[in-house]
């Protein structure tokens, strides 16, 4: 098993990458764990009193997207607290943080300040508006940055109020995802220039981007604006999910016509439906199709499928996920220090991407990191005893 202590192989796509995290919450550390996983050396920057876990439980233990790094724990509003950090990005390519606008600048690690000692770094910004514009200083979180892009109106049921999607709209897909993206595109940008930019990452317009589609649907009139009453949005009968008679729950997505038909003989529903696609008669239908995936458990509905299409599949829990025999021959799963968790993705063909560490304690690598990045002993002595870094290792 993988350990937090323990020399890492760097096998991944990106192996060589030098990455500086400062650390933060949500898209931020998703970014960072996305391009750890395809084997980046990423550093986090940790607070030097061990905050920055959210919830009432939080155990750095389980803190999954932390993983695959290790963690410097830096007072940055010590005098020498910029140093620290500058130190490290002069042998950097990346730098990642979450702040709002203006304070990695007062805090004297601001992209000036960065590209001064690393003209050709990549420095990404993650913030939920952007760095500028009337809203660029104003707090909130995934449901607020998905609720202004329009994104949040499009998602719920007939009838019920908008439904947050969890986090993985804005703070994930809109958010870290894209950023990573704009990151390995300012790399390649990089070879042509060999100059470094500043990403201007906002989770309101990477939301946005994802529901590029929609945005046409509904101009086109494709697209109703009542919740639950459109192609993949709970209205269609087809597409949605059905309790079964043991009280688990059956995905349905049936939306091309063939598979449709085969959805239809699998239920063994009538042959006078309406037609697939009136929607004056979807409510009606999805009443019978919740009748008839009804009256078999779930595993005689997978069984019942087997060697047709119907577009079917089983809703499986997170504890139900790991275990599927699909998953389990992919390798989809993976166990770390004793916590399955989701292994890295996209596949390589030759650079395999894998999750050799688990999420750090705020300090636990200071001084190994500090060597391997060729900061002088006595630097690192001096700014240990001063304070402005903190050194906490986890006993095996």
């Amino acid at each position: 098993m993988a350990q937090g202590g323990t020399k890492r192989s760097f096998t991944g796509p990106l192996s060589g990458l030098k990455v500086v995290e400062i650390g933060s919450i949500g898209p931020g550390p998703f970014c960072a764990m996305l391009l750890a996983d395809l084997g980046a050396d990423v550093v986090r920057i940790d607070r030097a009193t061990g905050a920055g876990l959210v919830g009432p439980n939080a155990d750095f233990r389980t803190e999954l997207l932390h993983r695959g790094r290790r963690s410097l724990a830096v007072d940055l509003k010590h005098p020498d607290g910029a140093e620290v950090v500058l130190s490290l990005v002069a042998d950097a390519d990346v730098l990642i943080e979450g702040f709002r606008p203006g304070v990695t600048e007062r805090l004297g690690i601001g992209p000036d300040d960065c590209a001064q000692r690393n003209p050709r770094l990549i420095y990404g910004r993650m913030t939920g508006f952007g760095q500028d514009g009337p809203l660029a200083q104003h707090v909130g979180h995934d449901i607020n940055y998905v609720a202004l892009s329009g994104v949040l109106s499009l998602i719920g049921r007939h009838g019920q109020p908008p439904t947050p999607p969890l986090s993985l709209v804005g703070d994930f897909g809109g958010g870290g995802m894209l950023l990573a993206l704009g990151v390995l595109s300012a790399l390649y940008e990089r070879q042509r220039s060999d100059l470094g930019q500043v990403i201007d990452a906002s989770m309101v317009e990477g939301a946005a981007l994802l529901a590029t589609p929609f945005f046409g649907f509904t101009q086109s009139g494709s697209w109703n604006h009542e919740r639950g009453t459109n192609l993949v949005d709970s209205g269609a009968p087809f597409y949605d999910a059905y309790e079964t008679a043991d009280g688990k729950w059956l995905s349905v997505g049936a939306l091309e016509p063939h598979f449709y038909a085969d959805l239809v003989a699998l239920l063994g529903l009538p042959d006078d439906l309406p037609d697939q696609n009136d929607r004056a008669q979807w409510p009606q239908m999805k009443k019978v199709f919740a009748d008839a995936v009804r009256g078999r458990t779930l595993a005689e509905w997978l069984d019942a499928a087997e060697g047709h299409t119907p577009c079917i599949a089983p809703v499986l829990d997170v504890d139900e996920a790991p275990s599927y025999p699909h998953h389990v021959a992919r390798g989809t799963f993976v166990e770390v220090d004793g916590l399955v968790q989701p292994a890295p993705a996209p596949r390589f063909s030759r650079s395999a991407a894998a999750v050799d560490r688990r999420p750090p304690s705020p300090g636990e690598h200071t001084t190994e990191i500090l060597s391997d990045w060729g900061i002088d002993p006595d630097r690192t002595d001096r700014w240990l005893r001063s304070g402005a870094v903190r050194h906490a290792p986890v006993e095996a």
